[in-house]
C-alpha cells in the first residue's frame, strides 16, 4: 500500500456485503449506487463527470493517483461522484502537469473515498448481483447495524432524476475564443461558426471542446429550457447531452425533445442521457442494467463495422420498444446486443449511447461530431 494512512474505513452493501479497508480523502460517511469503472487511465475526468453524480465509483485499475490532478483535465468544476472505491492509491504524483495530489484533492473537494479492499471480489460480486446501494464510512463511532440502518434510505437509482442536480443554472456561451482546443482546418469555424443550442443535462467539458473543434458556436441552456428558449436562439442544430440518472424521469427533456422532433428542421444530436431522451421521445422506452457499461473498450458496430468506445451509462433503450417503421439501430453494444446509436428515418435526428468525445477513452467515434455539423451544413444549403 502506498497511501500512508492509519484511518479505517469500511464499505458497506445493502445485500449485507462488507469489506474493511483504509480512509483517504475527507472522513465522514456517505451513500450512493456502487458501481465500477474498467479504465486504466482517466481517473480525475470520471470523478468530474456529471453523469456520475449520486455513485461510488469503483476503479478496478489497481493503482490510481500516480499523475496526481490538474484543473485542465476536469470536465466540471467539482467531482461529482460521492465516494472513491480503490485498491492501491498513490500519495506520488509523477507528472509534471499535476497541480495537486490526487488525496489533497479529494480532502479540499470534501469526497470520502475507501481503499485497501480487494476490488476484484467487489467487483465480482456487483457482476453477480447488479449494481448495489453502499455506503462508504470512516467514522470508527459507528456500528454495522447503525450504518445498515442509514444505508436503507438511501434512494435507488431507479426512478431517480438526478439532472436538475448538475443542469447550469444560466445560459452561457462556449466557441473559438474560449481557451479550449478547436481545429482552424476547418473552413469558416471563426468567421461563421455553426449556431448550437447544447441542452445541459450535466454535459462535460470535452464535449463543448469537441464541438467547438468541428466548428460550432455553442449556446448551453439548462435542463428545464422549453422550445422558445431554443428557437429565440436562432440555432441550425440542437445538441442533447450526457448525464446522471434515469432517463425516464427528465420530463422536461423529454418534452422539448418531442417539441424538437415536431418542429422537424433542426438536426438533433444527443449522447447517453441525451441519446436516450431522444430514443423517449420517439416513443421508446429505457430499462436499467444489471450492473452498466463503464468503461474505454467497449466495442460497438453493426454489419462487421466496430468501433472501440467510450461508455458510463446505467440505463439503456429497449430495442423491442424502437419503431422500426421510424427508427434505425445503427450500432449495437457487441458485448451484450444493447442498443448503442439510433437514427430517425429520413431525419437528421441521432443519439449515441457512448461518448465520441474520448475524454477518456479512444478517438474511433470522434467522427460522430463530423456528422452532426455535416447535417448542419446540408441544412444550410436547403435554407440558402
Amino acid at each position: 500500500m502506498f497511501f500512508d494512512t492509519d484511518s479505517s474505513a469500511i464499505l458497506l452493501l445493502e445485500d449485507g456485503t462488507y469489506f474493511e479497508g483504509l480512509s483517504f480523502g475527507a472522513v465522514g460517511t456517505i451513500t450512493g449506487e456502487v458501481v465500477f469503472n474498467t479504465g486504466m487511465t482517466g481517473y480525475q475526468e470520471v470523478i468530474t463527470d456529471p453523469s456520475y453524480y449520486g455513485q461510488l465509483i469503483t476503479f478496478t485499475y489497481p493503482e490510481i493517483g500516480n499523475t496526481g490532478v490538474n484543473s485542465e483535465d476536469n470536465e466540471s468544476s467539482h467531482p461529482s461522484v460521492k465516494g472513491v472505491i480503490a485498491r492501491q492509491v498513490s500519495k506520488i504524483s509523477s507528472n509534471w502537469r499535476h497541480e495537486s495530489s490526487f488525496e489533497k484533492w479529494l480532502k479540499n473537494e470534501n469526497v470520502i473515498g475507501i481503499c485497501g479492499i480487494d476490488t476484484r471480489a467487489l467487483v465480482r460480486h456487483l457482476r453477480e448481483t447488479g449494481s448495489l446501494n453502499g455506503i462508504i464510512s470512516s467514522d470508527t463511532k459507528s456500528s454495522i447495524a447503525e450504518l445498515f440502518s442509514l444505508l436503507q434510505k438511501s434512494p435507488s437509482m431507479s426512478g431517480l432524476n438526478l439532472v436538475n442536480k448538475v443542469t447550469t443554472q444560466s445560459s452561457f456561451k462556449v466557441n473559438s475564443s474560449c481557451p479550449v482546443l478547436f481545429d482552424k482546418r476547418i473552413k469558416n469555424i471563426e468567421t461563421n461558426p455553426y449556431q448550437v443550442v447544447a441542452i445541459d443535462f450535466g454535459i462535460k467539458q470535452s464535449i463543448l471542446d469537441r464541438l467547438v473543434a468541428h466548428g460550432c458556436e455553442v449556446t448551453v441552456l439548462p435542463a428545464n429550457a422549453e422550445i422558445s428558449d431554443v428557437l429565440a436562439l436562432s440555432p441550425e442544430g440542437v445538441f442533447l447531452s450526457n448525464g446522471p440518472g434515469d432517463p425516464s424521469t427528465v420530463d422536461s427533456g423529454i418534452n422539448l425533445a418531442k417539441n424538437l422532433i415536431d418542429y422537424k428542421r433542426l438536426p438533433i444530436f444527443g449522447i447517453c442521457l441525451g441519446h436516450q431522451i431522444l430514443g423517449l421521445a420517439l416513443g421508446g422506452k429505457t430499462f436499467k442494467l444489471s450492473y452498466g457499461h463503464r468503461g474505454l473498450n467497449h466495442p460497438c458496430g453493426l454489419n462487421g463495422k466496430v468501433e472501440i468506445t467510450s461508455q458510463n451509462h446505467g440505463f439503456a433503450l429497449n430495442s423491442e420498444s424502437l419503431n422500426s417503421d421510424k427508427i434505425k439501430i445503427t450500432r449495437f453494444n457487441l458485448n451484450d446486443q444493447t442498443v448503442a446509436a439510433i437514427s430517425v428515418i429520413d431525419k437528421p435526428f441521432f443519439g449515441v449511447q457512448y461518448h465520441p468525445e474520448a475524454s477518456p477513452g479512444p478517438h474511433d467515434a470522434d467522427h460522430h461530431f463530423n456528422h452532426f455539423v455535416t447535417l448542419i451544413e446540408e441544412r444550410r444549403r436547403i435554407v440558402d
